[in-house]
């Protein structure tokens, strides 16, 4: 079993009455405290943020492959163009 580091640093915010509301009324529904409603939001978003600015690295043959594939035209995909001139569940109907 994994042990959880230690917690020792500290983060103050100060925030709306209003904030605070909606941060309370969320961590109720997710049946957790505020302090890790917050911290989880928070890590999962800091997550996202640095993934998509994660470098990498390619040798000079998957570097050409690679821009050789984003210079590519698009593929069609028949059955996504259909999906998408269809109508989807929330658009409005059609008159007539």
């Amino acid at each position: 079993m994994a042990s959880n580091p230690p917690r020792t640093s500290k983060l103050d915010l100060r925030l709306s009455p209003e904030a605070k509301a909606r941060l309370n009324a969320a961590a109720h529904a997710r049946h957790q405290t505020v302090s890790q409603f917050v911290l989880e939001s928070a890590l999962v978003r800091a997550d996202e943020t640095l993934a998509e600015r994660q470098r990498f690295t390619l040798d000079a043959a998957r570097w050409t492959a690679f821009m050789t594939a984003l210079d590519a035209p698009p593929r069609a995909l028949p059955r996504l163009e259909r999906l998408f001139r269809e109508a989807g569940p929330f658009d409005p109907p059609e008159p007539g």
